[in-house]
């Protein structure tokens, strides 16, 4: 006799974009643990700290100190990863091994002066501002000659590396194209070559059929679950026309994809009542000069708990084996989300 703790669905799904199968084990979400976990204590932190880099007026450890901001702040990253001025001369490895200079420009978006504020308690008007300034900052660093991709991105939690709650982002201009954007650009440009339309619009449209994963539409843009999701509460983020970049959106369409982030960041934190960990980059087409009609920009959410204290945890099948296992199915974690309350928890609890 079977047991039912072991029934499947064991399921592969196929990833058109990244172009690998995702093994769905969502039995598995349930599984006994006595491994690590991680706390999250309900910390209350203040507005102002005053050993923080990133809040107005204090000093950074390069000595600069932060204009007293009451908005969105930028500034070039005291520890960049990349930089202008890398050299452009190397000693030539041996053998088949070969090397290029890595430059690029990194910087920091500080999204509000206040230190204790979750990106979900943003108002509606503070995202549509920090889309804007994603446009500006695409533009500037994308114009410049010996800049080929602009990566946007937040990493947040203390889980994926980040040591200071301020909210914030970060970018990477770079000389090279990222490996994961290089892969979709080429899913996206063969798929268009062979079947004469956009891949993108494509997934959008198998998403519509089936319903179940859609969270969030309005106008012009979309939140969903995606089929292929690798991650148990991924989400993907997008217009709903085919724009290869923000600098293609409207100002209506950015003011709607302002709103679908402002949806999923308060159902993120509002699902476990916590500050929601992930990591959220945004794919736009390289600035290398080419022209890329076929590509969708959209914004990747990347959550590394798969419950409130528990990681996913990339060991053997993803690191080893180079396929992801999914705890949970992604109808399943789209119907936890699309249940969530509209209002954050905090705001809700100061009301109560």
């Amino acid at each position: 006799m079977t047991n039912v703790a072991n029934r499947g669905p064991w399921e592969q799904r196929w990833n058109p974009l990244r172009r690998e199968w995702v093994v769905l084990a969502a039995h598995r979400q349930d599984r006994p643990w006595s491994g690590e976990v991680v706390e999250h204590p309900d910390e209350r932190l203040p507005e102002y700290v005053p050993d923080c880099y990133l809040c107005p007026g204090n000093r950074r450890v390069s000595g600069a100190v932060n204009p007293p901001y009451a908005d969105i702040f930028v500034f070039d990253n005291d520890h960049p990863s990349l930089a202008p001025d890398a050299p452009g001369e190397l000693e030539a490895p041996p053998g088949i091994y070969r090397n290029h200079p890595a430059r690029g420009i990194c910087r920091v978006i500080c999204y509000s002066p206040k230190h204790n504020l979750s990106p979900a308690q943003l108002g509606r008007r503070d995202v549509e501002k920090l889309v804007d300034v994603w446009r500006g900052q695409y533009r500037e660093l994308g114009a410049r000659p010996e800049i080929e991709c602009v990566l946007i991105f937040e990493n947040r939690g203390e889980v994926v590396g980040v040591s200071n709650p301020h909210p914030h982002g970060q970018i990477y201009a770079t000389n090279f194209i990222f490996k994961t954007l290089e892969t979709e650009l080429r899913s996206c440009h063969e798929h268009r070559a062979n079947c004469g339309r956009f891949l993108f619009q494509d997934i959008l449209e198998a998403e519509r059929q089936d319903g179940r994963r859609i969270l969030f539409e309005n106008q012009s843009a979309i939140v969903f679950v995606p089929y292929f999701a690798r991650y148990p509460y991924e989400t993907l983020v997008a217009p709903k026309a085919p724009r290869s970049s923000l600098l293609e959106l409207s100002d209506g369409e950015a003011a709607d994809l302002a709103e679908a982030l402002r949806w999923i960041w308060i159902r993120y934190d509002n699902l476990w009542r916590m500050p929601f960990p992930y990591v959220m980059p945004l794919h736009q087409a390289p600035t290398d000069g080419g022209d890329y009609p076929w590509f969708q920009f959209h914004i990747e959410f990347l959550p590394p708990l798969r419950k409130p204290n528990l990681l996913k945890y990339l060991a053997g099948a993803e690191i080893g084996g180079g396929n992801y296992m999914l705890d949970a199915a992604p109808e399943a974690t789209a119907s936890e989300l699309r249940a969530l309350p509209g209002v954050h928890y905090r705001q809700s609890a100061a009301q109560e």
